[in-house]
């Protein structure tokens, strides 16, 4: 018997199976892709903690993180993490993570935006992905059972409570079930669903978080999706914080600076997009930082923008456009990553558990993560110890079974490819970094129309095994009901905070200083705002 089911093999999940396991629980990762292909590998920057309190101290970084997220989160929550910071980033330390070092052999610590303080820890600009394949490297140590190339189809609730999930195998395109006492939804964002504006990979496309509103789990200020400020120009290829952190220059067309390069994302993302919206390129200059420098702590950034635009940053400026890149909304979750059903957890980046608000502070998303994939792990480990054996009919495995076949036999006159990437730059323009009523009930309008089109949408692959075809199809469903439940949370918050801004709406209004809470009622979205405790 599974005792605790983690899907997603990012971070997150990663450190809730590490934890649960160390509690002698018995833990199945159940993954789309593989562990070594998830988001968390395209987190460059670096992880966030006050080591050294020279004139730091948790205090301001909870404060600072409060800030950013314009009042819209808890201060426990946030100052919980904060004052578990230290000792974060020494477990991930103690496990083999390369951190950079000082000549005396501190963790090394570099300024990010939004901050005052010098406080991001870093591995050059590999930092997400040092501690993902660390992570990854000491669950095979504890002998940790993976089921790879699974997509998560629904969760199995009865009585409020969750006893499992449905899965799709891919390679073998079997239906199965995966009974467990304790589940923990792991699965990331919804950032990747603007389709070809986004710093994302191409398997991002919000499974878990349409998946568990289909459930009936509660999701929460699914209107704030950051944008980061400098992704390449064409391709969307994230160019990491870190390079402003390490005193890259913004400039406009004339070569001059325009804004302060470390002021919160969305205020840098903003100011980018009004000089593109004028037809004006904009540009990150590193050329003054020199070639050793950025060799030593950007060589990922410098292979990137000679791989992918032909430009060597330390001679030449690099074109840069803001894209989507990480989601502050998700599956609401409290300070021990429950959700609204029993046996339940949700955390890492499709978790909402009140920490970034309307927006996130760079160095925080990794934090995060870590942070809350051990509280996940540990509370659905120890709630698993008092469940006993989970007896269950295989009905669901069948009806899911039933609904994969009717798939098969959707016409094809549509295809959904191309409604994928019109979504994306719907979504862009419509829900991107200025918004407005008419825009958003425009791309709504669009949405519920496609939805009504779905059977019009089939796979031309008929292949059992696998059929890439179908799980693209099942992701599309993903990314379109997702698409709108993000919209309808825009239209209803009409201010602007944080990510969220409304040209009709500039200012922010104090009335709006709580959540918004999304449910599903009788196959109807339904929208609530809810008081932050």
């Amino acid at each position: 018997m599974i005792d605790v089911l983690i899907i997603g093999s990012g971070i997150a999940g990663l450190t809730a199976a590490i934890t649960a396991s160390n509690n002698n629980s018995k833990v199945l990762v159940l993954s789309k892709t593989y562990p070594t292909h998830s988001q968390s590998v395209q987190a460059q920057g670096g992880i966030n903690a006050v080591l050294y309190e020279d004139d730091d101290s948790v205090d301001i970084h909870t404060q600072e993180t409060y800030k950013a997220s314009c009042m819209l989160s808890n201060k426990d929550n946030i100052k919980m993490m904060c004052e578990n910071a230290k000792d974060t980033i020494y477990w991930l330390d103690s496990i083999g993570v390369p951190f950079n070092r000082t000549l005396d052999n501190k963790i090394s610590q570099r300024k990010f935006g939004g901050t005052k303080k010098i406080r991001t820890c870093y591995s050059s600009d590999y930092t997400g992905l040092k501690i993902l394949h660390t992570l990854y490297d000491k669950c095979i140590k504890q002998n940790i059972e993976f089921k790879n190339e699974h997509f998560l189809l629904n969760l199995i609730i009865e009585n409020n409570s969750c006893i499992g999930v449905t899965a799709l195998d891919i390679k073998e395109g079997i239906v199965k079930e995966f009974l467990a006492k304790t589940t923990i939804l792991a699965t990331g964002g919804y950032a990747g669903i603007y389709t070809n504006h986004t710093t994302n990979s191409y398997t991002n496309t919000a499974d878990g978080i349409a998946i568990a509103f289909h459930a009936g789990v509660k999701l929460s200020n699914m209107e704030f999706v950051q944008f980061h400020p400098t992704s390449l120009e064409n391709s969307n290829i994230l160019i990491s914080e870190s390079a402003r952190g390490e005193g890259g220059y913004l400039l406009d067309e004339t070569q001059n600076r325009f804004i302060d390069e470390l002021k919160p994302r969305d205020e840098v993302a903003r100011a980018i997009y009004e000089k593109i919206e004028k037809d004006q390129k904009v540009y990150l200059d590193l050329r003054h930082l020199g070639i050793d420098k950025i060799k030593e702590l950007m060589p990922q950034e410098r292979k990137l923008a000679y791989d992918y635009s032909n430009i060597k940053v330390e001679e030449q400026l690099l074109p840069i456009t803001p894209a989507s890149h990480y989601s502050m909304g998700g599956i609401k979750t409290d300070i021990n990553a429950r959700t609204n059903i029993r046996s339940l957890f949700a955390c890492g980046e499709c978790a909402e558990a009140s920490i970034h608000g309307a927006n996130r502070l760079g160095g925080n998303s990794l934090l995060e993560i870590v942070t809350f994939g051990k509280i996940a792990g540990i509370n659905a480990s120890n709630d698993g110890k008092k469940i006993g054996l989970i007896n269950a009919s295989t009905n669901y495995a069948k009806e899911d079974e039933e609904n994969i076949n009717k798939i098969y036999n959707y016409s094809n006159k549509i295809n959904f490819y191309t409604k994928k990437d019109d979504i994306g730059n719907l979504l862009f323009n419509n829900l991107g970094l200025f918004r407005n009523e008419k825009k958003i009930s425009a791309l709504i309008k669009t949405l519920e129309e496609l939805n009504l089109e779905i059977e019009n949408m089939g796979i031309v692959d008929k292949s059992k095994t696998y059929n890439k075809n179908l799980v693209e199809f099942l992701e599309f469903k993903n990314i379109l009901n997702v698409a709108l439940l993000a919209s309808t949370s825009a239209l209803n918050r009409k201010e602007s905070r944080g990510s969220h801004f409304r040209l009709d709406y500039p200012i922010q209004k104090l009335e709006y200083e709580r959540n918004t809470i999304l449910k599903k009622v009788d196959n109807k979205i339904v929208i609530e705002f809810e008081e932050i405790v």
